[in-house]
Protein backbone atom coordinates (compact mmCIF):
# COMPACT_ATOMS: atom_id res chain seq x y z
CA UNK A 1 0.00 0.00 0.00
CA UNK A 2 2.84 2.40 1.01
CA UNK A 3 4.96 1.67 -2.16
CA UNK A 4 1.80 2.69 -4.29
CA UNK A 5 1.38 6.23 -2.56
CA UNK A 6 4.78 6.40 -2.71
CA UNK A 7 4.78 6.00 -6.40
CA UNK A 8 2.51 9.00 -6.85
CA UNK A 9 4.71 11.19 -4.49
CA UNK A 10 5.60 14.18 -6.64
CA UNK A 11 1.88 14.51 -7.51
CA UNK A 12 0.58 14.00 -4.01
CA UNK A 13 3.28 16.55 -2.69
CA UNK A 14 2.48 18.88 -5.72
CA UNK A 15 -1.17 18.99 -4.25
CA UNK A 16 -0.17 19.48 -0.88
CA UNK A 17 1.99 21.99 -1.07
CA UNK A 18 -0.45 24.03 -3.19
CA UNK A 19 -3.15 23.53 -0.67
CA UNK A 20 -0.83 24.61 2.14
CA UNK A 21 -0.27 28.15 0.10
CA UNK A 22 -3.86 27.84 -1.09
CA UNK A 23 -5.07 28.27 2.64
CA UNK A 24 -2.49 30.96 3.51
CA UNK A 25 -3.72 33.02 0.49
CA UNK A 26 -7.40 32.73 1.02
CA UNK A 27 -6.43 33.68 4.42
CA UNK A 28 -5.37 36.59 3.16
CA UNK A 29 -7.52 37.89 0.10
CA UNK A 30 -10.73 35.95 1.47
CA UNK A 31 -10.37 36.73 5.15
CA UNK A 32 -8.12 39.72 5.29
CA UNK A 33 -5.62 38.34 7.28
CA UNK A 34 -2.56 40.28 6.38
CA UNK A 35 0.53 38.56 6.39
CA UNK A 36 4.12 39.95 7.57
CA UNK A 37 7.34 39.91 5.82
CA UNK A 38 7.85 36.02 7.22
CA UNK A 39 4.66 35.11 6.43
CA UNK A 40 5.48 35.80 3.29
CA UNK A 41 8.97 34.34 3.34
CA UNK A 42 7.25 30.87 4.62
CA UNK A 43 5.25 30.63 1.01
CA UNK A 44 8.41 30.17 -1.29
CA UNK A 45 9.06 26.82 -0.86
CA UNK A 46 5.54 26.00 -1.68
CA UNK A 47 5.63 28.30 -4.81
CA UNK A 48 8.91 26.06 -5.89
CA UNK A 49 7.83 22.91 -4.51
CA UNK A 50 4.31 22.83 -6.76
CA UNK A 51 5.77 23.43 -10.25
CA UNK A 52 8.84 21.62 -9.83
CA UNK A 53 6.64 18.63 -8.67
CA UNK A 54 4.74 18.17 -11.84
CA UNK A 55 7.60 19.19 -14.34
CA UNK A 56 9.63 16.34 -12.33
CA UNK A 57 6.84 13.58 -12.59
CA UNK A 58 6.34 13.01 -16.37
CA UNK A 59 10.60 13.28 -16.12
CA UNK A 60 11.03 10.92 -14.16
CA UNK A 61 8.99 8.47 -14.90
CA UNK A 62 11.24 5.41 -15.06
CA UNK A 63 14.18 7.06 -13.67
CA UNK A 64 13.88 6.10 -9.67
CA UNK A 65 17.65 7.28 -9.16
CA UNK A 66 16.44 10.71 -10.60
CA UNK A 67 13.02 10.59 -8.86
CA UNK A 68 15.00 10.18 -5.55
CA UNK A 69 17.36 12.83 -6.06
CA UNK A 70 14.03 15.08 -6.59
CA UNK A 71 12.13 14.06 -3.70
CA UNK A 72 15.64 14.69 -1.70
CA UNK A 73 15.57 17.94 -3.13
CA UNK A 74 12.12 19.02 -2.27
CA UNK A 75 12.58 17.30 1.10
CA UNK A 76 14.92 19.73 1.83
CA UNK A 77 13.17 22.57 0.55
CA UNK A 78 10.32 21.75 3.13
CA UNK A 79 12.61 21.29 5.99
CA UNK A 80 13.79 25.42 5.27
CA UNK A 81 10.83 26.25 5.06
CA UNK A 82 9.92 24.46 8.22
CA UNK A 83 13.15 26.59 9.77
CA UNK A 84 11.61 30.06 8.50
CA UNK A 85 8.45 28.81 10.35
CA UNK A 86 10.06 27.56 13.64
CA UNK A 87 11.57 31.20 13.24
CA UNK A 88 8.70 33.26 13.01
CA UNK A 89 6.97 30.86 15.60
CA UNK A 90 10.09 32.36 18.00
CA UNK A 91 9.23 35.72 16.76
CA UNK A 92 5.82 35.21 17.66
CA UNK A 93 6.73 33.73 21.02
CA UNK A 94 8.95 36.48 21.87
CA UNK A 95 12.03 34.05 22.38
CA UNK A 96 14.21 36.43 19.97
CA UNK A 97 13.57 39.06 17.70
CA UNK A 98 12.57 39.26 14.03
CA UNK A 99 14.04 40.80 10.87
CA UNK A 100 14.18 44.46 10.41
CA UNK A 101 11.22 44.36 7.83
CA UNK A 102 9.48 42.53 10.56
CA UNK A 103 7.57 45.98 11.40
CA UNK A 104 5.59 45.98 8.80
CA UNK A 105 6.24 47.85 5.07
CA UNK A 106 5.68 51.88 4.81
CA UNK A 107 3.68 52.55 1.69
CA UNK A 108 5.21 54.87 -0.98
CA UNK A 109 4.34 58.31 -0.90
CA UNK A 110 4.99 61.04 -3.00
CA UNK A 111 4.47 63.99 0.08
CA UNK A 112 4.31 63.93 3.65
CA UNK A 113 0.43 64.24 3.95
CA UNK A 114 0.17 61.60 1.53
CA UNK A 115 2.66 59.26 3.42
CA UNK A 116 0.29 60.06 6.64
CA UNK A 117 -2.61 59.18 5.22
CA UNK A 118 -1.83 56.14 3.85
CA UNK A 119 0.26 54.86 7.03
CA UNK A 120 -2.75 55.71 9.36
CA UNK A 121 -5.51 53.76 6.91
CA UNK A 122 -3.10 50.77 6.86
CA UNK A 123 -2.06 48.93 10.16
CA UNK A 124 1.13 46.84 9.08
CA UNK A 125 1.28 43.46 9.94
CA UNK A 126 3.88 42.20 12.83
CA UNK A 127 5.89 39.44 13.21
CA UNK A 128 5.11 39.22 16.77
CA UNK A 129 1.42 39.39 16.63
CA UNK A 130 -0.11 36.16 15.36
CA UNK A 131 -3.15 36.94 13.04
CA UNK A 132 -4.86 33.45 14.05
CA UNK A 133 -4.37 31.01 16.42
CA UNK A 134 -5.98 27.53 16.08
CA UNK A 135 -5.70 25.25 19.23
CA UNK A 136 -3.08 27.02 20.40
CA UNK A 137 -1.00 26.90 17.28
CA UNK A 138 -0.56 30.02 15.37
CA UNK A 139 -0.67 29.72 11.27
CA UNK A 140 3.38 29.68 11.96
CA UNK A 141 3.11 26.84 13.95
CA UNK A 142 0.82 24.87 11.74
CA UNK A 143 3.12 25.63 8.91
CA UNK A 144 5.86 24.55 10.69
CA UNK A 145 4.24 21.04 11.33
CA UNK A 146 2.77 20.92 7.58
CA UNK A 147 6.53 21.51 6.37
CA UNK A 148 8.12 18.80 8.52
CA UNK A 149 5.29 16.35 7.66
CA UNK A 150 5.78 17.06 3.93
CA UNK A 151 9.61 16.81 4.30
CA UNK A 152 9.67 13.50 6.21
CA UNK A 153 7.16 12.09 3.40
CA UNK A 154 9.46 13.54 0.58
CA UNK A 155 12.51 11.89 2.44
CA UNK A 156 10.13 8.61 2.77
CA UNK A 157 9.06 8.70 -0.88
CA UNK A 158 13.11 9.33 -2.13
CA UNK A 159 13.79 6.44 0.03
CA UNK A 160 11.18 3.63 -1.13
CA UNK A 161 11.49 4.90 -5.15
Amino acid sequence: MLDRLFSFALPLVALAAAVVVGGALVSQYGFGLQPCVLCLYQRWPYYIIVPLALVAWPLTAGRPGLRRGILALIGLIFLAGAAVALFHVGVEAHWWEGTAECGGNLPDANSIEALRAQLLATKPARCDEPALVVLGLSMAGWNMLAALALALFSFGAARRS
